[in-house]
């Protein structure tokens, strides 16, 4: 049975691709059959970044492919062993059937009560339509330095209800770099910026393969 994974957000530019693309690449260095379901039609982001990782002859193959409806993406999710909705954003209905089908939500944020607060406002909206709140998984993205920032948002968050990933991706030039080049994350080549990615990336996997226990009980 295929696991639904799904990244979304009511905002462009808070790194539901980079996540996406970064979660996706440790499934498959893992071994999964992994589809990035490309649903951000009019950006094409994770397309785009197929499109330079195969230039690029980099590997694990990651596969992506852009639909316009969750409806189409399950008609080939069996082929795979996990498919990661990449949703658009601005987008409530789509955001909804996203998290319908999917075990686990994520949401990225910035540090910013201007990301954050309409973050919690999504996930409110999505529990008052049905989806567990165990089921919402917030990852901090693009934040700066300072520890204190990035535990005040966490606390923000927590005091909402919700969990949040270990973790947090700092915005940096050489993650962009990466990007550009068709790499995930957690294959930068600066030893400290692959550290960070690997563990909001880790802590991501072990919140999924908790939610997929739970599930089985």
């Amino acid at each position: 049975m295929t696991l639904m994974i799904g990244m979304v957000s009511q905002k462009g530019g808070v790194g539901k691709s980079t996540l996406a693309r970064l979660i996706a690449r440790e499934y498959a260095q893992a071994g999964w059959r992994v589809k990035i379901a490309d649903l951000d039609i009019s950006q094409g982001t994770s397309t785009d970044w197929k499109q330079r990782r195969e230039q690029n002859s980099l590997e694990p193959e990651v596969a992506v492919e852009p639909f316009r409806t969750v409806a189409q993406a399950r008609k080939v999710a069996e082929l795979y062993d996990m498919m990661i909705y990449d949703g658009p954003p601005h987008s409530m209905s789509g955001t909804l059937e996203i998290s319908r089908s999917s075990a686990l939500t994520i949401l990225p944020t910035g540090l910013a009560l201007d990301d954050l607060r309409p973050t919690i406002m999504l996930a409110h909206e999505l529990v008052d339509n049905g989806i567990p709140a165990d089921r919402i998984l917030f990852a901090m993205c693009r934040v700066g330095d300072r520890e204190n920032e990035i535990e005040e948002a966490r606390t923000y968050i927590s005091r909402a209800g919700y969990a949040c990933a270990a973790g947090s991706l700092p915005e940096k030039t050489g993650y962009r770099r990466a990007s550009d080049e068709g790499k995930a994350l957690s294959e930068v080549t600066y030893p400290s910026l692959k550290g960070r990615a690997e563990e909001l990336a880790q802590s991501i996997i072990d919140t999924i393969s908790h939610q997929i226990q739970e599930e089985a009980v």
